[in-house]
């Protein structure tokens, strides 16, 4: 009598040649933003709402609902001007958030970026859009340029020598300047990526847009019939 052989049980571990492989993810985007723009459009929000309240409670006749009326429109004005503004970029694509409209450009649409008086993106059918989120300060341009004068100093050659300090030359530069540096980088890198191209699509900010307008009519309506 022989005995039987015991039955192996099934391994339930998963294999790995049918396992299907996961996509990578993607890098998450950059954000760049004036931090300076933020901080100021709270402090403007915050003024507008202690003005505005002071007027609602303390006011007499239309001054509440003119209050009311001056609020609607100033508050998403501020914000389109002060909080709103970014630029985001990541291995597809350059989306603008300026005040009342979003841009998207794929790399490959974006023909260069260049900081003169203001901040700009040009396309390679030669449009022109704004960076608003990248203010251009002179202030710091000049600041930049005397740090870097200072530092030439240190290479008694007048050229790049062992002598020289070349290892802060990101210090040494205008943060808006960087900041289009870094995006130029960018577009040169990722311009050739198969997900980088495609058309330019702008999107009109309506969210800011039908407040805006809705608070100056009942501001002129309030006004004109007082």
């Amino acid at each position: 009598m022989t005995t039987p052989e015991p039955t192996p049980e099934p391994s339930h571990e998963p294999s790995r040649e049918s396992t299907p492989e996961q996509p990578s993810a993607e890098f998450a985007d950059r954000v760049f933003r004036s931090p300076l723009g933020i901080a100021s459009g709270v402090f403007l929000l915050l003024l507008a709402a202690l003005f505005a309240g002071d007027a609602m409670v303390r006011g007499e006749g239309r001054s509440p609902w003119i209050a009311l009326a001056g609020l609607l429109l100033a508050v998403p004005l501020i914000v389109a001007f002060t909080i709103r503004p970014a630029v985001y970029a990541n291995d597809h694509r350059l989306r603008i958030r300026n005040p009342f409209r979003s841009i998207t450009l794929p790399w490959a649409t974006v023909a260069d970026i260049r900081a003169g008086y203001s901040s700009e993106v040009f396309t390679q059918e030669g449009a022109k859009y704004q960076l608003w989120a990248v203010p251009v300060s002179l202030r710091q341009r000049k600041k930049a340029a005397r740090k870097a004068a200072r530092a030439s100093q240190d290479d008694p050659h007048g050229r790049t020598s062992t002598t020289a300090d070349v290892r802060d030359s990101a210090s040494r530069t205008a943060p808006t300047d960087q900041t289009v540096a870094d995006l130029r980088e960018l577009a040169s890198l990722h311009a050739g990526n198969p997900g980088a191209r495609g058309e330019v699509r702008v999107r009109w900010a309506f969210e800011i847009i039908a407040p805006a307008v809705a608070g100056l009519l009942l501001l002129v309506i309030l006004i004109a019939t007082r």
